[in-house]
């Protein structure tokens, strides 16, 4: 089957991967891959300390894409994939003040309730597990579950396997239409060069990007700044674990990478200027110095401001919407973590295989606009979906 991907984040590599995994004939098309959000992403693994209140339909999801991970990075490594940076440390949860000790002990019976493993401990007791926490940290969780990735090694590697499948090039339009002097195919994608491009079924995974022919979906830009900094040699390893804070009221983390690097983020805005701001700088590295005061010592070498794909709930938005048309998006904060679960459930709808149907009615973009969402199809679209579609779900 021949399929054209459109869009080269994480999601579309690892889309345009498991099909090809699969044996079908995938290209993918963009003309800066991974050049966006997923090449700002710290790569967090971390489907316990990002459960929040008022998600629950992205939970489960979340839970299940840790599960699938090591599976993907083993067949990735298996197609010829180098190093992608990952990395099974410990993430550890911390709190500074009475009311972020609260808001740690609320999040984690939430978490325990969704099955996760959580070690309590006191302030004392997580600076003897990493001595580079600050005096100010006054209780901790540890989270063994939670790992990390590099998404930039990641996406090197998906780009070296998937090699000339990738195309530099901008989709401007999907179409029904053959261009004049070509065979009739189900799709066509128009490209900026004047080409155009056949296929059995094309994806989007456009994220904030709009083309032609692709319904419009409700998708928002989610703002971050994220720092990357370099440890000085004396220091290292700064940190051994992953640390996520919370200091006053404010959430930063701390990714400690194999090179000796460390990123430091991210900023959540959904307003202002579109590049790095310099408050959400100045907020993070105060907030990262009263959690590790050691930061002080490192040089920046990076400050970088990209846009997330948000949907109103934070769940991403899958599903076939036209006969031979397929979106991915939305992935919002959670789409390297995401990727490989998203990129299975996409395979999945191509081939018209069954798809649990609390995930179909979780995803499927319908449940916001259903008048911009045609009638699903069947013939693309497993049995559980198209019921769903039918009897329930809203579109």
């Amino acid at each position: 089957m021949r399929i054209v991907v459109i869009g080269a984040g994480v999601v579309g590599l690892a889309t345009a991967f498991e099909l090809r995994e699969r044996g079908h004939d995938a290209i993918i098309l963009d003309p800066d891959p991974a050049g966006g959000a997923s090449r700002a992403a710290a790569g967090m693994l971390a489907a316990v300390t990002e459960t929040e209140w008022a998600q629950d339909a992205l939970h489960p999801l979340m839970r299940d894409a840790a599960d699938v991970y090591p599976d993907f990075l083993a067949r990735l490594t298996a197609a010829g994939g180098d190093a992608v940076g990952y990395r099974e440390t410990a993430t550890l949860a911390v709190a500074v003040d009475a009311a972020d000790r609260e808001t740690l002990t609320r999040l984690a019976v939430l978490q325990q309730q969704g099955g996760a493993v959580v070690d309590r401990m006191t302030g004392s007791r997580a600076r003897e597990r990493e001595p580079s926490l600050g005096p100010a940290v006054s209780a901790a969780m540890g989270i063994a579950a939670d790992h990390q990735v590099d998404p930039r090694q990641m996406a090197a590697s998906l780009l070296r396997v998937l090699g000339a499948g990738v195309r530099r090039e901008q989709a401007v339009r999907v179409s029904t239409d053959a261009p004049i002097g070509r065979e009739p195919a189900p799709r066509w994608v128009h490209l900026a060069s004047g080409d155009a491009v056949p296929a059995d079924v094309v994806i989007a995974a456009t994220g904030l990007g709009q083309v032609e022919g692709v319904p419009a979906l409700p998708v928002r830009p989610v703002w971050g700044d994220i720092l990357r900094l370099r440890v000085p040699e004396a220091l290292r390893p700064l940190l051994t674990h992953t640390v996520r804070a919370l200091v006053r009221g404010r959430s930063v983390y701390l990714v400690p990478r194999e090179d000796g690097t460390l990123v430091v983020g991210a900023s959540v805005r959904e307003g202002g200027v579109a590049a790095v701001q310099a408050g959400g700088v100045l907020a993070l590295l105060r907030d990262a110095q009263t959690v590790v005061p050691g930061i002080e010592e490192c040089e920046v070498i990076e400050m970088m401001a990209r846009p997330r794909p948000g949907s109103p709930d934070a769940t991403p938005l899958i599903g076939v919407v036209e006969r031979g048309l397929i979106v991915a998006n939305g992935f919002d904060r959670h789409g390297v973590l995401l990727a490989p679960l998203g990129a299975r459930l996409v395979a999945d709808l191509v081939e018209g295989r069954a798809v649990d149907p609390a995930v179909a009615a979780a995803v499927h973009p319908s449940r916001f606009h259903p008048a911009d969402i045609r009638q699903v199809l069947p013939d693309l679209t497993p049995p559980a979906v198209a019921v769903l579609d039918g009897a329930g779900m809203k579109g």
